[in-house]
């Protein structure tokens, strides 16, 4: 029957009872008549048709409306019940006095009752009608009390049971509610409707509180349960409520709030979390969706406050907390005020100390936790506090007192470690901690069985110390070289040192004594190579290993062969020879440069096949020039010889800590030991433990502890503070310099002859190619003169300078390696680790190419330049600009001239040749106007082969190649039977 918005017309609200869901209200406009009165003429209303009534319709109109939309039985089931289904089949499936489903139930009546509750709240000053039998909307009108009632429980304790009522009051009169069919429509909160009035109640009464008295006078509680009902529901009621007692005390008390805290470990917990349950959980979850997080290793601080003898949790959400006890046959109710303000101030002081209380607990991680409790322990007594374990915690801990005294004394070759650390009453030797510290364990168990938290700095402050030490017969030992870490503790006050005068000289060192030089030295050292010599007796003085890592070319070797000779002129040396390991590639530069610049050392070469392996041979020499190769096989005839000196050049050979030369050489024996590199990380922090262990074992620790302690942090972690760190440990026992640090000291340019060996396939291929060529060219000479084997001998001699680059550049079926390659990709490696850019220069086209090949293999980017080039311009532009493009690849007749390749500081001529005007003329690409650097050029030189007789003729005939003769071709025709048969010989 529609309801016409062009006449009079009024919004009701009808109640009626729904057989499952309960009391409900819905929404109705009723016509008028001319008089004003409500006609039967009516309509439901709902959100989709209310804004045609709007004129009639206020706000709270409208939020009804949509409240009474959410409570229609078809509303429930759609929201309840996803599918497609009838009501009838719904309600009897989920209603169903024995198969249907209680928790949905239970979640359903939730769901209408605050609805209920938030439409009769709005319902003051509405039309609110009983709904008649018949579905008439308006049958009987009802009242909306305008006050709240209070209730009034009362409990009578008799001999033998106790009996317990209510009493409702309503304007200061009693109101008769009992066998008056009253009927509560809403629980919670409580709306009871009584003669055609609807009552609501002050304290949030809930209505099952009151329903079980409808029609009954009281509940009788027998005595056998009286003190578990009293516990579980009138100790609750007077909490909240006004409750009238006979047989038993009620007493309101206030006493000052004293707090205090609960810890216990919760090894695994979990945390719950009430959230709005969707739609589709509702039927299994109860309304109530679980959001846990596993809680492993952290401590529970549980806040409560002590009023006089009785303890509240802080979570409890209540300002008045009953507390009973029973005295004999009485019961006494402690209704305790409590103070809120004084809780939350406590609250925000616990903040302040970052512990956040919420809900009355706080978690922390377990040492982060005894770290605070030992931190703050002077301020909780201050603001009152009791701290103590919960019964329930797994673990006895220990909270008092904690500290520590290390003490670090010189010894004759180490430093003796020795400390106490105090728990309590408890004094622990500081050794017993190493195994706690090393493996991050934090709890130690005291000799009364509690467990004491060792303080998180610790593993920090005294990690290295653990880690770096020895033990030895209940005390730790720590090397001389660890000074630093030993200052360290000093000053950060954590150890107290007690050194000799001569090791806080070391300390306190701004500079490095000057050394006179050996007498035998042939030249002279510059400055910095001066100040290098001197580094080298430093450390030597010390009994440290040290790591000379000047950039390449800056001189290593002759500083090392200086400090050799001066070792042996003084006697220091104890007729004892030095060990000098190196690539077999290095071998004969090393005898080179100790012939130049140090004759009067006694070199031997123990390298070869045939080498004379017998140690006492030794004692004959000052210095053993060997290769990593022959350690490794020697390893165990070497390590019987006592050496004065170890030293390992281009000591990255040994970057990987597990590799048998690095085995090799950590097993053999000398009073002091000595690396030289350019690069002491290559590919990996662990390059430089490798290295470290070798001149100072134990240093940084075990591979194991470095791996984890610095390696990770750094590479992964890029942990600045632990890069520092291992930077401050290595620093005394490095000395580094980069070309550009000395510049000044060098002249603008500076040459070095670097000395090949061949492999034994490529010697072979050599002197097979070498016979061929002597005895056809010998003979030809014989028969015909010098001069009709000009062709045939350039022919030769070109051959043989192929195979003493690579062999595979004369025959291409040549599978094996070349002496001269592998150093030069050696030295292509070294420069562009240090930073720097190289030119590298070929006659031979073939030979450019084998090194792309190589440079290829090992993801080394490059340019490339030859007579095919197109658009040279951008390809030195690219070279010129691009910083990460360090090899410049050249043949030497498309790149010897008009090309400006200054940012390049290092030149490599792969396969020198007659005339040294070429030469020039390529190193000046980088050397020239604009250059800022000092420029290093190296020759390339395959040992034993023509290269070495060509240099050795020039030099013979240095003013005829310099002056008189400029090509190739002219030398050639310059050579007499003599020269060629040296050449070929």
């Amino acid at each position: 029957m529609k309801v016409s918005t062009s006449q009079p017309f009024q919004i009701v609200y009808s109640l009626l009872e729904h057989e499952y869901l309960g009391y409900l209200f819905e929404s109705y406009v009723v016509q008028r008549n001319p008089k004003g009165q409500l006609t039967l003429q009516h309509q439901t209303v709902s959100a989709k048709n209310a804004p045609e009534f709007a004129d009639g319709l206020d706000e709270t109109d409208f939020e009804l409306v949509a409240l009474t939309d959410q409570i229609q039985q078809d509303a429930v089931i759609k929201e309840f019940w996803p599918k497609k289904t009838t009501p009838a089949d719904f309600f009897l499936k989920i209603y169903d006095p024995e198969k249907g489903d209680k928790a949905l139930q239970d979640v359903i009546c939730r769901y209408v009752q605050e609805r209920m509750g938030q439409i009769l709240e709005r319902l003051q000053g509405k039309y609110v009608f009983i709904m008649g039998k018949d579905g008439e909307p308006t049958w009987r009108e009802m009242e909306i009390a305008p006050e709240p009632a209070s209730v009034l429980f009362h409990f009578r304790r008799n001999d033998d049971s106790t009996h317990y009522f209510p009493t409702i009051q309503y304007q200061n009169q009693k109101l008769d509610f009992q066998y008056k069919n009253a009927v509560i429509i809403c629980e919670q909160p409580a709306w009871l409707l009584l003669n055609n009035v609807l009552y609501h109640f002050r304290n949030d009464v809930d209505g099952r509180k009151i329903k079980p008295f409808l029609n009954k006078k009281f509940i009788v509680i027998p005595r056998q349960v009286e003190e578990s009902y009293f516990q579980r529901f009138v100790a609750p009621l007077v909490e909240s409520f006004d409750v009238h007692a006979r047989g038993f005390d009620i007493r309101s008390e206030r006493y000052v709030a004293r707090p205090q805290l609960t810890f216990s470990d919760a090894p695994t917990a979990t945390v719950v979390e009430e959230v709005r349950p969707t739609r589709r959980a509702l039927a299994d979850s109860g309304g109530v969706a679980v959001a846990s997080a596993a809680i492993s290793d952290h401590i529970h601080f549980d806040l409560s406050f002590r009023y006089g003898d009785h303890t509240i949790h802080n979570g409890y959400d209540k300002r008045v907390c009953v507390k009973l006890e029973k005295k004999e046959d009485n019961y006494i109710f402690h209704r305790l005020v409590r103070n809120l303000d004084r809780e939350q101030e406590i609250i925000r002081e616990l903040a302040d100390r970052a512990l956040e209380v919420r809900n009355g607990r706080a978690v922390l991680e377990k040492a982060t936790a005894f770290r605070w409790l030992h931190h703050h322990a002077d301020e909780l007594a201050r603001m009152g506090f009791t701290v103590h374990q919960g019964s329930t915690s797994g673990k006895d801990y220990f909270i008092g007192s904690v500290s520590v005294e290390v003490g670090i004394t010189e010894a004759t070759d180490w430093f003796d470690v020795r400390g106490t650390v105090r728990f309590g009453e408890f004094e622990i030797p500081f050794i017993k901690l190493r195994p706690y510290i090393l493996q991050r364990r934090h709890e130690f168990r005291l000799p009364n069985g509690q467990i004491a938290i060792i303080p998180d700095e610790w593993f920090t402050q005294y990690l290295e110390l653990f880690a770096f030490a020895e033990e030895q017969a209940h005390s730790l030992t720590l090397r001389k070289h660890h000074l630093a870490l030993v200052s360290d503790l000093q000053n950060g006050n954590l150890a107290t040192v007690i050194i000799s005068r001569k090791l806080e000289k070391l300390r306190g060192f701004e500079s490095v004594e000057d050394q006179p030089m050996p007498v035998g030295f042939r030249g002279e050292l510059r400055p910095y190579q001066k100040a290098g010599y001197n580094w080298l007796h430093f450390v030597k003085d010390y009994h440290f290993g040290g790591c000379l890592a000047d950039d390449m070319g800056l001189g290593k070797t002759i500083q090392t062969l200086a400090l050799l000779l001066q070792r042996k002129e003084s006697g220091e040396a104890g007729g004892a020879a030095s060990l000098l390991a190196m690539p077999t590639s290095l071998v004969y530069n090393w005898l080179s440069e100790a012939q130049k610049f140090t004759p009067d050392l006694r070199i031997l070469t123990y390298t070869g096949t045939y080498r004379d392996k017998n140690v006492a041979q030794f004692a004959d020499y000052d210095v053993v020039l060997t290769s990593y190769g022959i350690v490794r096989l020697d390893a165990e005839l070497l390590k019987t010889y006592k050496f004065d000196y170890v030293i390992l050049d281009e000591s990255q050979a040994i970057k990987n800590p597990g590799s048998t030369t690095s085995h090799a050489v950590r097993g053999l024996h000398s009073r002091h030991r000595l690396i030289l590199t350019g690069t002491p990380v290559e590919n990996s922090t662990m390059d430089l433990w490798s290295q470290m262990s070798f001149i100072n074992p134990g240093l940084l620790g075990t591979q194991t502890f470095f791996r984890k302690e610095f390696l990770k942090p750094i590479e992964k972690g890029k942990d600045e503070g632990r890069t520092r760190k291992l930077h401050a440990l290595i620093k005394p026992f490095i000395l580094r310099r980069h070309k550009a640090q000395v510049a000044r000291e060098l002249p603008d340019k500076i040459e070095h002859l670097s000395y090949c060996p061949m492999t034994e396939e490529q010697t072979h291929a050599y002197e097979e190619t070498k016979s061929y060529y002597r005895n056809k060219i010998l003979r030809n000479i014989e028969e015909h003169g010098t001069a009709s084997t000009q062709f045939m001998l350039l022919q030769g001699l070109t051959k043989l300078r192929q195979i003493a680059n690579h062999p595979r550049m004369a025959d291409e079926t040549y599978e094996h390696e070349s002496g001269k390659l592998r150093e030069v990709i050696r030295m292509i490696k070294s420069v562009v680790s240090e930073g720097h850019k190289v030119l590298v220069f070929s006659q031979f086209v073939k030979h450019l190419d084998i090194v792309r090949a190589s440079l290829d293999e090992r993801q080394i980017d490059y340019a490339y330049l030859d007579g095919n080039t197109r658009e040279r311009h951008k390809v030195v532009n690219r070279f010129q600009e691009d910083e990460k493009l360090r090899v410049f690849l050249i043949s030497l007749k498309a790149g010897g001239v008009g090309l400006n390749l200054t940012a390049a500081d290092y030149v490599f001529i792969l396969d020198p040749w007659w005339n040294p005007a070429v030469e020039a003329q390529a190193i000046d690409r980088a050397h020239r106007i604009g250059q800022q650097k000092t420029v290093f050029t190296y020759k390339f030189i395959t040992k034993s082969t023509v290269e070495e007789k060509i240099l050795a003729l020039q030099n013979k005939k240095i003013q005829l190649v310099t002056d008189l003769i400029t090509t190739d071709e002219a030398i050639i025709k310059s050579l007499t039977k003599e020269d060629i048969e040296e050449l070929l010989g």
